[in-house]
């Protein structure tokens, strides 16, 4: 096989096309890099990790790829920094990938993000940073070269912006750690404006032998554009950019060790590594959200104290209102799943469902997306709202959700029916039902009220059509970077997209 490297010389002829370039090749040379990285990491190899950093990063398979994920795969690849410098088309890409290589990533001087503001969930705005497209392409390979490193370092329960992890590893964490019954108390935490406030110093001690750290720091330091001011950074990751969920990953990680948290392993018959915990504490952290599960009230009381080194290191510092102590059967709300353990006939169970609040948000989106579309066809309807019903049924699926999923039927279903009175205000219920409901066509249920379109018959999904499937907890500290588990990530992989196919049909 060629070296995929030498495919992206920039000496390539004029006539190729961004189309023609072999991709599965680009792939393939920079996730082996990442491989080695891992393994070196995991091997104590601190030499060789560097080396091999600095081959990615100098890498023009790692450049053409940052491209593309920037400016063609990525959600903001169409919004610009305070430059206004835009890539929309392949010819714009293949001149960018042939400009950019004549640079080296540690000479890149990082302009000012772009501030913007958006709404958090309770009204308040949080802030994001947008930088230009070539700092978030030297950005993306930066954390190529940096992630597989830190992917061997960090700690089993952590799960938020991390490779193949997850809200529901998250929720599955807490699960195993509430469902046996020993640990029954709850330190509920979130940090206070984490992004915005995480120490430079702590950050760059952590990556202090990366090659890659100069251009770090001067992203740390860039400051941002707010209203045409220019605004400096002394503190803060720059919640916004490709690299700061992993700068934040990296800042925040210690908080097991700060606990005493330690697993001793062991291999079960069937040969899958297991790890128990037997401390007096468990944890799952989902980025700046975690909940410490305790074996007491004064355990869970003495985490404030527990915690000040290791917030006070870090420049950051607990969110009083979302900060609590909570005995397990009054329940608790995590990544907008409830959990608590109920007492029934048959004794104590340990049930997760969707939050009360998450569900009123969804039903809010509901009824708002709709109103937006008072006088368009119902066609328009459909194709909005399916979307959105499938992604939240997927996200819940795994959890005691069949209630939810009724619940929120029945919100749809009022909701769109008082839209079909409105778009016809002169016509009778008889006329509408006749018009506009129509059985499950795809025969998975009896229903006879589905909201069909009476031009393309495309029907509206309903959540209670999606089947509750438990989800499977990752690996204590397995990584996609673990060339050893190829074939477990996999056989992963297929698992999840059989279920999402499940719900898209």
């Amino acid at each position: 096989m060629r070296n995929a490297s030498l495919i992206m010389k920039s000496t390539l002829p004029n006539n190729i096309t961004w189309k023609q370039i072999n991709w599965i090749h680009v792939y393939r040379y920079v996730e082996k890099l990442q491989q080695r990285i891992y393994r070196a990491e995991s091997l104590g190899n601190k030499r060789k990790v560097k080396e091999l950093q600095r081959l990615l990063m100098h890498s023009k398979s790692a450049l053409i790829l940052s491209i593309k994920r920037i400016t063609q795969i990525n959600k903001g690849k169409k919004t610009a920094g305070v430059d206004g410098f835009t890539v929309l088309t392949d010819g714009e890409r293949f001149k960018l990938f042939r400009k950019m290589a004549d640079y080296q990533i540690s000479l890149h001087h990082p302009k000012p993000s772009y501030r913007t503001y958006i709404k958090k969930k309770n009204g308040k705005l949080r802030p994001l940073s947008i930088p230009t497209i070539k700092d978030r392409i030297y950005q993306n390979i930066a954390k190529m070269a940096l992630e597989p490193q830190w992917e061997a370092r960090f700690e089993p329960t952590s799960y938020g912006f991390r490779p193949k992890r997850g809200c529901h590893d998250a929720i599955e964490r807490i699960f195993k750690s509430c469902v046996q019954k020993k640990k029954r108390w709850i330190f509920e935490g979130d940090f206070k404006g984490c992004f915005d406030n995480l120490s430079h110093d702590h950050i760059m001690e952590q990556i202090k032998d990366f090659p890659g750290k100069t251009v770090t720091e001067r992203w740390l330091k860039a400051g941002y554009v707010d209203n045409n001011v220019f605004n400096r950074t002394e503190k803060g990751s720059g919640q916004g950019s490709v690299i700061s969920p992993l700068l934040a990953n990296i800042a925040l990680h210690g908080m097991e060790e700060q606990l005493g948290i330690k697993y001793k392993t062991f291999v079960r018959s069937d040969g899958y590594q297991c790890a128990y915990n037997r401390t007096r504490y468990a944890i799952a952290r989902y980025a700046d959200d975690f909940a410490i599960i305790c074996k007491s009230k004064k355990d869970a009381e003495d985490i404030y104290d527990k915690l000040k080194p290791y917030l006070e290191l870090r420049g950051i510092e607990l969110e009083p209102s979302k900060t609590r102590v909570v005995e397990i059967t009054k329940g608790f709300n995590f990544l907008s799943f409830n959990i608590r353990i109920y007492q029934t006939s048959t004794g104590e169970k340990l049930l997760i469902k969707p939050s009360k609040e998450a569900v009123k948000k969804s039903m809010r989106q509901i009824s708002d997306k709709v109103h937006e579309l008072n006088g368009h066809k119902v066609g328009k309807v459909i194709n909005i709202l399916n979307p959105i019903i499938i992604g939240k049924a997927n996200y819940w699926r795994p959890m005691v959700s069949k209630e939810t999923f009724s619940k929120m039927d029945f919100h749809i279903y009022k909701v769109n029916r008082r839209f079909l009175e409105r778009l016809h205000p002169k016509k009778s219920a008889k006329w509408i039902n006749k018009r506009y409901y129509k059985s499950d066509l795809t025969g998975k249920s009896k229903n006879k009220w589905t909201l069909t379109d009476p031009i393309e018959n495309r029907q509206l999904k309903r959540m209670m059509q999606t089947p509750i499937i438990r989800h499977t907890m990752i690996k204590h500290n397995a990584s996609p970077y673990d060339v050893t588990l190829g074939e477990y990530f996999k056989m992963r992989d297929r698992k999840y997209n059989d279920k999402t196919k499940v719900q898209d049909n």
